[in-house]
């Protein structure tokens, strides 16, 4: 039997994330156990949930993710620029003239995320050694030393896109904003795919969408779905996303990940600890 994260709600939405009582533009907040946090925008956001998530295709650890996230950090501070040292380009600044890709692939988050996987994966115990060593096996930069210092943030936002720690990012949305984007689960989907892989499934249509989540990895398996949905839910056009007895909704962003069952979200009895993800419509 399998669990789902369900999506409802597709529709135009600009994320912000912080706590309840916090003002300012939109922004996302990854929180650790011992209150530490670290900031960033939608986009960046986006970014760093689409790095996990090319690794949870590929079968990598949270240390891959961690170094990723830092490296990314370092070169871009998770942004995907087209503009960099000589032709560097992308997320990772990887140079079309060093054998990384085209312009346009390296400029594909995608594709840049796991052209980084696919030659950290080639350094014998990269897992083990230090970050920086490890990122900088990858990079060749001429300024090494500086990717130890975003280990901590990485490593924070690590946990959350891998799962390992549920409800960790918070995302909030602009009231004020009078735009709206829809959303269509086509477009959800085509996206969990092109990510996570073909492995994904997902189950409605209309304003309505389940993801399923094998019961075997429930909890880690459903809180990655369910933040990565958060991280990219502006551009995607999702304003509820209810895992097990916890739900996010874009009208209430502020309030965070809030109890669901009271209000008729579900609980993790009732709904199998399913992903639902709702989508806003026009």
């Amino acid at each position: 039997m399998s669990a789902a994260v369900v999506l409802v709600g597709l529709g135009t939405y600009v994320l912000v994330h912080h706590a309840a009582d916090q003002q300012g533009p939109p922004h996302c907040v990854v929180t650790g156990e011992g209150g530490e946090s670290y900031t960033m925008d939608p986009r960046q956001a986006a970014n760093a949930a689409t790095i996990a998530a090319v690794a949870s295709a590929r079968g990598l650890p949270e240390r891959a993710v961690t170094i990723a996230l830092a490296t990314a950090m370092q070169e871009s501070e998770l942004r995907n620029i087209d503009f960099g040292d000589r032709d560097s380009l992308g997320l990772f600044q990887q140079r079309p003239s060093q054998g990384w890709g085209t312009e346009a692939e390296v400029l594909d988050p995608v594709y840049a995320a796991g052209a980084f996987y696919a030659r950290l994966v080639e350094i014998p115990e990269y897992e083990t050694m230090p970050l920086t060593e490890a990122a900088q096996e990858v990079q060749r930069s001429a300024f090494p030393d500086e990717y130890a210092k975003h280990e901590p943030n990485a490593s924070l936002l690590a946990a959350a896109l891998t799962g390992r720690a549920a409800a960790a990012l918070n995302c909030t949305v602009d009231s004020a904003a009078e735009e709206r984007v829809a959303g269509s689960p086509e477009a959800v989907r085509e996206s969990l795919v092109r990510e996570f892989g073909e492995d994904v499934e997902t189950v409605g249509e209309g304003a309505l969408l389940t993801v399923a989540v094998p019961a075997s990895e429930e909890t880690g398996r459903g809180w990655e779905l369910a933040h990565w949905s958060l991280a990219h839910s502006a551009e995607l056009g999702i304003e509820r996303i209810t895992f097990g007895d916890r739900v996010w909704e874009a009208a209430r962003s502020r309030d965070g990940w809030r109890e669901a069952g009271a209000e008729g979200g579900g609980n993790a009895a009732d709904s199998g600890a399913e992903l639902r993800l709702g989508l806003t419509t026009e």
